[in-house]
């Protein structure tokens, strides 16, 4: 008798730990994948900026260049059905240069005015940027972190080829985007992608979370993190694990520049140099003295602007 209650008893707890894992994924997936507000980010002592780069970011004379430019829309239907949106913008005289971006988490296509203007303006480039699936005016309920946005950017290339079979094309990530280029770079890109710029990456999905939980939530990523990339699987169609960063660029053969700030406290600088350290293609690192996600760009502008410049003449 006293066997059989202690095995109700176990079995009790079993269950009670399970449902909290069950309920806890259900919370994370809902918190960061399924598209929608993101509170929890609201005041995130991680994304706090310096006071330049906020207004910048906030107020820069980019964003009203970027509003008076004639984008034209064009729409594309992925692999699984979404209508996606991406916007280009020839340029002024033309050139078989292209440079394609994709945009950082919660963001759209028309943050990557910020260094748009720069290649529009300064290296005569045609631009295309697209709202990557989940965010903007393209579909999808989830953020693909990368990885279903690495096989859109390809979609979106051979769309970009057919009209210029000549574009030569550099890719320009932020962030995820940063991520979903190099998701692509290990995968058969075509010939006209010359070379990739990766501005603050992560490793892999799986990474990012896990030290953001331990981070913003004082929590291990076990069990938690794995329950909640089963869910992402049945609910978005990948696993956190398999959206490896990592992995990919190993297989990559364009020459990569890799952008991060050393003050980055959201995605670690650390990640960056794992992922150099894994990437056998022709690559540098540059890293910028206490910026933190996606400053680099501002605070220190003019070695940022020189050092792609630079790798682009290189590359094309």
């Amino acid at each position: 008798m006293k066997k059989k209650k202690w095995l109700v008893i176990i079995s009790l707890i079993v269950s009670a730990v399970l449902l909290i894992d069950i309920i806890s994924s259900l919370f994370f997936y809902n918190l960061a994948i399924k598209r929608g507000p993101k509170d929890f980010l609201q005041g995130n002592d991680d994304l706090e900026v310096s006071a330049e780069a906020m207004n910048e970011f906030l107020d820069g004379d980019w964003i009203d260049w970027t509003k008076q430019q004639p984008f034209e829309t064009l729409e594309m239907e992925s692999f699984d059905h979404l209508s996606l949106q991406g916007y280009y913008l020839p340029a002024k005289e033309p050139t078989n240069k292209l440079v394609v971006f994709a945009h950082g988490y919660l963001g759209n296509a028309f943050d990557m005015g910020l260094f748009g203007e720069y290649y529009y303006e300064a290296l005569g480039y045609n631009l295309f940027t697209p709202d990557l699936r989940g965010h903007g005016q393209s579909d999808g309920d989830y953020y693909g972190f990368g990885w279903h946005d690495r096989l859109d950017l390809i979609d979106w290339l051979h769309v970009l080829i057919e009209e210029n079979p000549d574009a030569e094309i550099i890719l320009h990530g932020l962030s995820m985007g940063a991520s979903t280029v190099l998701m692509a770079s290990g995968e058969e890109l075509p010939a006209n992608v010359k070379g990739i710029i990766a501005d603050s990456p992560y490793t892999s999905v799986y990474d990012l979370f896990a030290y953001q939980m331990k981070r913003m939530f004082h929590l291990p990523d076990k069990p938690i993190l794995p329950s909640t990339s089963v869910v992402t699987k049945w609910r978005a169609g990948y696993s956190l694990q398999e959206a490896s960063t990592l992995d990919q660029v190993k297989k990559a053969t364009l020459p990569i520049l890799y952008i991060h700030g050393e003050g980055d406290t959201f995605v670690p600088t650390d990640m960056t140099h794992t992922l150099a350290e894994q990437t056998k293609s022709q690559h540098e690192v540059i890293t910028f003295p206490d910026a933190n996600h996606g400053e680099s760009i501002i605070l220190y502008r003019d070695d940022y602007l020189e050092e792609i410049t630079s790798f682009i003449d290189e590359t094309m």
